[in-house]
Protein backbone atom coordinates (compact mmCIF):
# COMPACT_ATOMS: atom_id res chain seq x y z
CA UNK A 1 0.00 0.00 0.00
CA UNK A 2 2.76 2.56 1.14
CA UNK A 3 4.72 1.50 -2.39
CA UNK A 4 1.25 2.19 -3.84
CA UNK A 5 0.86 5.72 -2.57
CA UNK A 6 3.78 6.76 -3.23
CA UNK A 7 3.51 6.02 -7.13
CA UNK A 8 0.78 7.60 -6.77
CA UNK A 9 1.65 11.26 -5.49
CA UNK A 10 5.02 10.64 -8.15
CA UNK A 11 2.42 10.23 -11.03
CA UNK A 12 0.14 13.54 -9.68
CA UNK A 13 3.91 15.23 -9.53
CA UNK A 14 4.86 14.44 -13.05
CA UNK A 15 1.23 15.04 -14.69
CA UNK A 16 1.16 18.48 -12.71
CA UNK A 17 4.67 20.23 -13.53
CA UNK A 18 4.21 20.39 -17.24
CA UNK A 19 0.69 21.31 -16.65
CA UNK A 20 1.81 24.12 -14.70
CA UNK A 21 4.47 24.93 -16.99
CA UNK A 22 2.41 25.19 -19.61
CA UNK A 23 -0.25 27.78 -18.10
CA UNK A 24 2.74 29.31 -15.88
CA UNK A 25 2.90 32.26 -18.58
CA UNK A 26 2.01 35.74 -16.80
CA UNK A 27 2.13 39.43 -18.27
CA UNK A 28 4.28 41.49 -17.02
CA UNK A 29 4.48 45.07 -16.11
CA UNK A 30 6.81 45.73 -18.99
CA UNK A 31 3.63 44.20 -21.27
CA UNK A 32 6.05 41.11 -22.12
CA UNK A 33 5.08 37.43 -21.10
CA UNK A 34 7.49 36.16 -17.92
CA UNK A 35 7.64 32.38 -17.19
CA UNK A 36 6.59 31.61 -13.98
CA UNK A 37 8.99 29.01 -12.76
CA UNK A 38 7.78 25.31 -11.92
CA UNK A 39 7.72 24.61 -7.92
CA UNK A 40 9.47 22.71 -6.33
CA UNK A 41 8.75 19.56 -5.29
CA UNK A 42 9.08 19.26 -1.62
CA UNK A 43 9.43 16.14 0.88
CA UNK A 44 9.28 17.89 4.62
CA UNK A 45 6.94 19.37 6.33
CA UNK A 46 3.31 18.36 5.32
CA UNK A 47 4.58 15.14 3.17
CA UNK A 48 4.38 14.19 -0.57
CA UNK A 49 0.77 14.35 -0.11
CA UNK A 50 0.83 18.59 0.60
CA UNK A 51 3.52 18.95 -1.50
CA UNK A 52 1.85 17.64 -4.38
CA UNK A 53 -1.30 19.04 -3.23
CA UNK A 54 0.39 22.97 -3.16
CA UNK A 55 1.66 22.06 -6.59
CA UNK A 56 -1.73 21.63 -8.45
CA UNK A 57 -3.46 24.41 -6.28
CA UNK A 58 -5.27 22.30 -3.86
CA UNK A 59 -6.65 23.95 -0.51
CA UNK A 60 -3.24 24.51 1.54
CA UNK A 61 -5.09 26.65 4.02
CA UNK A 62 -8.50 28.97 4.63
CA UNK A 63 -9.81 29.69 1.35
CA UNK A 64 -9.96 32.97 0.24
CA UNK A 65 -7.60 34.30 2.73
CA UNK A 66 -3.92 36.07 1.96
CA UNK A 67 -0.93 35.29 3.50
CA UNK A 68 -1.66 37.91 6.19
CA UNK A 69 -5.08 35.87 6.89
CA UNK A 70 -7.18 38.69 5.07
CA UNK A 71 -9.92 38.66 2.11
CA UNK A 72 -9.84 40.51 -0.76
CA UNK A 73 -12.51 42.48 -1.80
CA UNK A 74 -12.36 45.25 -4.97
CA UNK A 75 -15.15 47.63 -6.11
CA UNK A 76 -15.60 49.65 -9.08
CA UNK A 77 -17.67 52.74 -10.12
CA UNK A 78 -18.65 51.60 -13.75
CA UNK A 79 -16.74 54.24 -16.29
CA UNK A 80 -17.98 57.44 -17.87
CA UNK A 81 -21.48 57.33 -19.39
CA UNK A 82 -22.89 59.13 -21.90
CA UNK A 83 -25.01 61.37 -19.80
CA UNK A 84 -21.91 61.76 -16.84
CA UNK A 85 -20.73 63.63 -20.23
CA UNK A 86 -23.89 65.51 -20.45
CA UNK A 87 -23.73 66.06 -17.06
CA UNK A 88 -27.37 64.83 -16.41
CA UNK A 89 -28.42 63.19 -13.30
CA UNK A 90 -29.15 59.37 -14.33
CA UNK A 91 -30.17 57.17 -11.34
CA UNK A 92 -31.96 54.47 -12.36
CA UNK A 93 -31.89 55.54 -16.54
CA UNK A 94 -29.74 52.90 -18.39
CA UNK A 95 -27.77 54.91 -20.62
CA UNK A 96 -24.78 53.45 -22.35
CA UNK A 97 -20.87 54.24 -21.17
CA UNK A 98 -19.46 56.62 -23.33
CA UNK A 99 -16.43 56.06 -25.62
CA UNK A 100 -14.52 57.44 -22.51
CA UNK A 101 -15.62 55.27 -20.39
CA UNK A 102 -15.03 52.01 -22.41
CA UNK A 103 -11.32 53.50 -22.29
CA UNK A 104 -11.30 53.96 -18.63
CA UNK A 105 -12.76 49.85 -18.47
CA UNK A 106 -10.24 48.97 -20.12
CA UNK A 107 -7.09 51.28 -17.95
CA UNK A 108 -9.06 49.06 -14.91
CA UNK A 109 -8.80 45.78 -16.00
CA UNK A 110 -4.87 46.59 -17.04
CA UNK A 111 -4.15 47.99 -13.21
CA UNK A 112 -5.98 45.42 -11.89
CA UNK A 113 -4.12 42.23 -13.86
CA UNK A 114 -0.46 44.10 -13.37
CA UNK A 115 -1.40 43.75 -9.71
CA UNK A 116 -2.16 39.82 -10.27
CA UNK A 117 -5.77 40.42 -9.24
CA UNK A 118 -8.02 37.04 -10.42
CA UNK A 119 -11.63 37.06 -9.22
CA UNK A 120 -14.10 34.29 -8.76
CA UNK A 121 -17.78 36.25 -9.19
CA UNK A 122 -18.59 39.31 -10.52
CA UNK A 123 -21.68 40.67 -8.70
CA UNK A 124 -23.51 44.08 -10.60
CA UNK A 125 -26.23 46.23 -11.24
CA UNK A 126 -29.27 45.57 -13.05
CA UNK A 127 -27.62 48.87 -14.95
CA UNK A 128 -25.98 48.62 -18.49
CA UNK A 129 -23.15 51.24 -17.67
CA UNK A 130 -22.24 48.59 -14.43
CA UNK A 131 -23.06 45.72 -16.54
CA UNK A 132 -20.26 46.70 -19.20
CA UNK A 133 -17.72 48.27 -17.43
CA UNK A 134 -17.36 44.74 -15.19
CA UNK A 135 -17.16 42.69 -18.55
CA UNK A 136 -14.67 44.53 -20.00
CA UNK A 137 -12.81 44.47 -17.34
CA UNK A 138 -13.59 40.42 -17.21
CA UNK A 139 -13.00 40.17 -21.34
CA UNK A 140 -9.20 41.70 -20.75
CA UNK A 141 -8.61 39.60 -17.97
CA UNK A 142 -9.56 36.40 -19.68
CA UNK A 143 -11.98 36.21 -17.24
CA UNK A 144 -15.24 36.23 -18.69
CA UNK A 145 -16.02 32.48 -17.68
CA UNK A 146 -16.63 33.34 -13.75
CA UNK A 147 -20.09 33.55 -13.09
CA UNK A 148 -21.89 36.98 -13.02
CA UNK A 149 -24.75 38.11 -10.83
CA UNK A 150 -27.13 40.49 -11.30
CA UNK A 151 -29.39 42.65 -8.98
CA UNK A 152 -31.11 45.24 -8.56
CA UNK A 153 -29.94 46.54 -4.81
CA UNK A 154 -26.77 47.74 -6.05
CA UNK A 155 -28.33 49.81 -9.02
CA UNK A 156 -27.37 53.69 -8.36
CA UNK A 157 -29.53 55.56 -6.63
CA UNK A 158 -32.71 56.90 -7.68
CA UNK A 159 -32.69 60.51 -8.43
CA UNK A 160 -36.40 60.51 -8.59
CA UNK A 161 -37.93 64.00 -10.70
CA UNK A 162 -34.33 64.83 -11.03
CA UNK A 163 -33.44 61.90 -13.69
CA UNK A 164 -32.78 63.17 -17.00
CA UNK A 165 -32.41 67.14 -16.20
CA UNK A 166 -29.02 68.71 -16.65
CA UNK A 167 -27.03 69.01 -13.21
CA UNK A 168 -25.97 73.03 -14.16
CA UNK A 169 -29.62 73.98 -15.43
CA UNK A 170 -31.27 72.25 -12.50
CA UNK A 171 -29.04 74.63 -10.31
CA UNK A 172 -29.88 77.76 -11.88
CA UNK A 173 -33.29 76.76 -11.60
CA UNK A 174 -33.47 75.42 -7.41
CA UNK A 175 -30.52 77.13 -6.45
CA UNK A 176 -27.25 75.81 -5.91
CA UNK A 177 -28.01 74.99 -1.77
CA UNK A 178 -31.52 73.32 -2.32
CA UNK A 179 -29.90 70.92 -4.98
CA UNK A 180 -27.12 70.04 -3.03
CA UNK A 181 -29.58 69.35 -0.17
CA UNK A 182 -30.87 67.07 -3.22
CA UNK A 183 -27.66 65.58 -4.00
CA UNK A 184 -25.78 65.24 -1.72
CA UNK A 185 -27.59 65.33 2.03
CA UNK A 186 -28.11 61.50 3.98
CA UNK A 187 -31.95 61.30 4.48
CA UNK A 188 -33.60 64.13 2.06
CA UNK A 189 -34.68 62.42 -1.00
CA UNK A 190 -35.37 64.66 -4.26
CA UNK A 191 -38.71 65.13 -5.53
CA UNK A 192 -41.09 62.29 -6.22
CA UNK A 193 -40.94 61.00 -9.98
CA UNK A 194 -44.29 61.12 -10.95
CA UNK A 195 -45.99 58.09 -12.40
CA UNK A 196 -46.43 59.57 -16.26
CA UNK A 197 -42.66 60.23 -16.62
CA UNK A 198 -40.64 58.74 -19.75
CA UNK A 199 -37.82 56.86 -16.94
CA UNK A 200 -40.39 55.54 -14.44
CA UNK A 201 -39.43 51.86 -13.76
CA UNK A 202 -42.19 50.42 -12.68
CA UNK A 203 -42.88 50.30 -16.64
CA UNK A 204 -39.67 48.06 -17.01
CA UNK A 205 -39.85 44.51 -17.32
CA UNK A 206 -36.62 43.97 -15.71
CA UNK A 207 -38.14 44.84 -12.30
CA UNK A 208 -41.29 43.47 -12.77
CA UNK A 209 -40.62 41.42 -9.66
CA UNK A 210 -40.28 44.11 -7.49
CA UNK A 211 -43.79 45.12 -7.28
CA UNK A 212 -43.97 48.30 -4.14
CA UNK A 213 -40.35 48.32 -3.97
CA UNK A 214 -39.85 50.16 -7.15
CA UNK A 215 -38.52 53.47 -5.75
CA UNK A 216 -39.78 56.74 -7.15
CA UNK A 217 -37.24 58.58 -5.42
CA UNK A 218 -34.30 57.86 -3.09
CA UNK A 219 -31.70 59.30 -0.48
CA UNK A 220 -28.90 57.52 0.11
CA UNK A 221 -30.25 56.09 3.78
CA UNK A 222 -32.46 54.55 1.69
CA UNK A 223 -29.74 53.41 -1.01
CA UNK A 224 -28.08 52.13 2.35
CA UNK A 225 -31.40 50.39 3.67
CA UNK A 226 -31.78 48.69 0.35
CA UNK A 227 -28.64 47.43 -0.62
CA UNK A 228 -27.79 46.09 3.27
CA UNK A 229 -29.67 43.02 3.06
CA UNK A 230 -27.47 41.84 -0.30
CA UNK A 231 -24.51 42.27 1.15
CA UNK A 232 -24.68 40.19 4.49
CA UNK A 233 -27.22 38.10 2.60
CA UNK A 234 -25.25 37.18 -0.71
CA UNK A 235 -21.66 38.84 -0.45
CA UNK A 236 -20.54 38.38 2.59
CA UNK A 237 -21.14 34.57 2.65
CA UNK A 238 -19.36 34.25 -0.79
CA UNK A 239 -16.43 35.85 0.61
CA UNK A 240 -16.28 33.85 3.60
CA UNK A 241 -16.53 31.01 1.71
CA UNK A 242 -13.46 31.85 -0.06
CA UNK A 243 -14.71 33.56 -3.39
CA UNK A 244 -12.99 36.81 -4.69
CA UNK A 245 -15.39 38.87 -5.32
CA UNK A 246 -15.63 41.72 -8.05
CA UNK A 247 -18.72 44.32 -7.22
CA UNK A 248 -19.09 46.44 -10.49
CA UNK A 249 -21.71 49.09 -9.58
CA UNK A 250 -21.95 53.14 -9.54
CA UNK A 251 -21.30 56.13 -6.75
CA UNK A 252 -24.04 56.05 -4.56
CA UNK A 253 -24.22 52.24 -4.21
CA UNK A 254 -20.61 51.77 -3.21
CA UNK A 255 -21.07 54.79 -1.03
CA UNK A 256 -23.07 52.68 1.14
CA UNK A 257 -21.03 49.91 0.94
CA UNK A 258 -18.07 52.15 1.91
CA UNK A 259 -19.91 53.89 4.71
CA UNK A 260 -20.70 50.10 6.03
CA UNK A 261 -17.69 48.76 6.23
CA UNK A 262 -15.72 51.99 7.19
CA UNK A 263 -17.95 53.10 9.74
CA UNK A 264 -18.61 56.51 7.91
CA UNK A 265 -20.58 59.25 9.46
CA UNK A 266 -23.54 60.60 7.96
CA UNK A 267 -22.06 64.20 7.14
CA UNK A 268 -18.88 63.12 6.18
CA UNK A 269 -20.42 60.10 3.57
CA UNK A 270 -22.16 63.07 2.11
CA UNK A 271 -18.83 64.62 0.92
CA UNK A 272 -17.28 61.06 -0.39
CA UNK A 273 -17.10 60.98 -3.73
CA UNK A 274 -15.74 57.43 -6.05
CA UNK A 275 -13.93 58.05 -9.13
CA UNK A 276 -15.38 56.48 -12.42
CA UNK A 277 -13.83 53.44 -13.01
CA UNK A 278 -10.62 53.25 -10.52
CA UNK A 279 -11.04 49.94 -8.67
CA UNK A 280 -11.08 50.17 -5.08
CA UNK A 281 -9.51 47.31 -2.82
CA UNK A 282 -10.11 46.71 0.43
CA UNK A 283 -8.79 43.65 3.05
CA UNK A 284 -10.63 41.97 5.40
CA UNK A 285 -10.72 39.97 8.21
CA UNK A 286 -12.07 37.40 9.10
CA UNK A 287 -15.54 39.24 10.73
CA UNK A 288 -15.68 41.32 7.51
CA UNK A 289 -13.91 44.53 8.86
CA UNK A 290 -11.64 46.54 7.09
CA UNK A 291 -8.18 46.23 8.08
CA UNK A 292 -6.32 49.52 6.74
CA UNK A 293 -4.00 49.15 3.94
CA UNK A 294 -0.79 50.87 2.33
CA UNK A 295 -1.92 53.66 0.65
CA UNK A 296 -5.56 53.73 1.73
CA UNK A 297 -7.22 56.43 0.62
CA UNK A 298 -9.00 58.70 3.66
CA UNK A 299 -11.54 58.45 5.28
CA UNK A 300 -11.73 54.82 3.38
CA UNK A 301 -9.38 51.70 4.46
CA UNK A 302 -8.89 50.73 0.66
CA UNK A 303 -6.78 51.97 -1.80
CA UNK A 304 -6.97 52.80 -5.20
CA UNK A 305 -4.76 50.62 -7.87
CA UNK A 306 -4.12 53.70 -9.87
CA UNK A 307 -1.92 56.55 -10.04
CA UNK A 308 -2.82 58.96 -6.63
CA UNK A 309 -2.53 61.83 -9.13
CA UNK A 310 -5.39 60.27 -11.64
CA UNK A 311 -7.61 59.24 -8.54
CA UNK A 312 -7.25 62.70 -7.06
CA UNK A 313 -8.11 64.32 -10.12
CA UNK A 314 -10.95 62.11 -11.11
CA UNK A 315 -12.85 62.60 -7.46
CA UNK A 316 -12.58 66.48 -8.16
CA UNK A 317 -14.28 66.11 -11.33
CA UNK A 318 -17.13 64.39 -9.90
CA UNK A 319 -17.15 66.84 -6.99
CA UNK A 320 -17.44 69.70 -9.60
CA UNK A 321 -20.36 68.45 -11.96
CA UNK A 322 -22.94 71.03 -10.34
CA UNK A 323 -20.62 73.63 -11.96
CA UNK A 324 -20.12 72.32 -15.22
CA UNK A 325 -22.20 72.57 -17.90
Amino acid sequence: RILCLVTLCLAVAHAATPMRLASGIQQSRTGRAAAVPSPTLRLRGGGMFDAVKKMVGGNTGEDGLDENGHYTLVLVRHGESTWNKENRFTGWVDVPLADSGIAEAHRAAKNLAEEGFTFDIMYTSMLQRAIKTGLTILEDMGMLWIPIEKTWRLNERHYGGLQGLNKKETVEKHGADQVNVWRRSYDVPPPVMEEDNEFWAAKDPRYKDLGKDVPATECLKDTVDRFLPWWTGTCVPAIKSGKKVLIAAHGNSLRALVKHLDGISDDEICGLNIPTAIPLVYKLDKNMKPVSVEGAYAPLSGRYACDPEVVRAAIEGVANQTGKK
